[in-house]
């Protein structure tokens, strides 16, 4: 809830390091899958943001402490040589054309800025069987309670998450963990080459308000109301900081983001190439039409 909105709203959402950020209260306090971070209007904004809110704190087990230079003042950087994988579809998931369109010209401007692309992605396997048990297994911890007290009164989309994290058993966590820690070593090795991985934030452009989720990117149906968001919440099992900076528009005006995903802990490389693609392609300053309400 840090990278859709913002690419939906044309702002930029970073969705930092677990840790980088102190999580408290919370009911599971090392579970990484669930970070607070920053957004704002612009990547200054936001790296000022960013310096405000990092740090220590006793009562979050994962938070430490970061280098005390701010992030806000050394934003700009040559980005020359930089090696960047660009992915359209993070492995074949279904992608809306206008996405593909919206972001393609943003590959010309990475390599104008100085980077050196190529088509390539990690191996993600497994990362949906990871985020399905794990998820499951925080909502049945965080809101088990609520569902006895007050079923009528949730989502039916809520009540299947936590009554799928009731029925977890023992091996399936483990199973999860034993794919969770293979994907997390070929992320490693896939970084050694690229300290960078640009894709869509989203898969699909910003739908009607009315429309509780997508079920269907192009001829293909989707399972559940999460499917849709597929390129956030795989990069979101890696643990790696990942922005969503504003990076083109649809014919209709409808803003599409740019995902930036960096190494464990650069959040500054993140910002950094976030901040070049954001000053090259001027895309933050487009504001929407506003209609009269009287």
């Amino acid at each position: 809830s840090l990278r859709n909105p913002a690419s939906f709203c044309n702002v930029v959402g970073l969705r930092p390091t677990p840790g980088r950020v102190p999580r408290w209260p919370t009911a599971a306090p090392r579970f990484p899958f669930n970070v607070h971070g920053p957004m704002a209007r612009t990547v200054g904004d936001l790296a000022l943001l960013l310096d405000v809110i990092s740090g220590p704190d006793p009562r979050a087990p994962l938070s430490r402490a970061w280098p005390a230079d701010p992030i806000r003042d050394r934003l700009g950087r040559d980005l020359t040589g930089v090696r960047v994988a660009w992915s359209e579809t993070l492995g074949g998931l279904p992608c809306e054309r206008a996405v593909l369109e919206a972001l393609a010209p943003v590959r010309q401007t990475l390599e104008e800025l100085g980077c050196i692309t190529e088509e390539a992605e990690p191996d993600l396997s497994g990362a949906d069987e990871i985020f399905i048990a794990w998820r499951a297994w925080y909502f049945e911890l965080a809101f088990g309670d609520l569902l006895d007290r007050h079923r009528t009164r949730l989502k039916d989309t809520v009540v299947w998450n936590i009554e799928a994290g009731r029925a977890l058993t023992g091996p399936a966590l483990g199973a999860a963990e034993r794919l969770r820690a293979a994907l997390d070593e070929r992320c490693r090795q896939f970084q050694e080459r690229f300290p960078f991985l640009v894709l869509p934030v989203a898969q699909v452009v910003p739908f009607p308000i009315e429309l509780p989720y997508v079920t269907r990117i192009n001829d293909v149906e989707l399972d559940s109301y999460l499917d849709w968001m597929k390129s956030c919440y795989h990069i979101t099992v890696t643990g790696l900081p990942a922005v969503s900076v504003p990076a083109g528009f649809t014919p209709d005006g409808l803003p599409v983001g740019l995902q930036i995903v960096g190494r464990p802990g650069d959040e500054l490389g993140v910002l950094q190439l976030a901040y070049g693609i954001e000053q090259a392609t001027g895309a933050y300053r487009r504001r929407p039409a506003l209609e009269d309400a009287t």
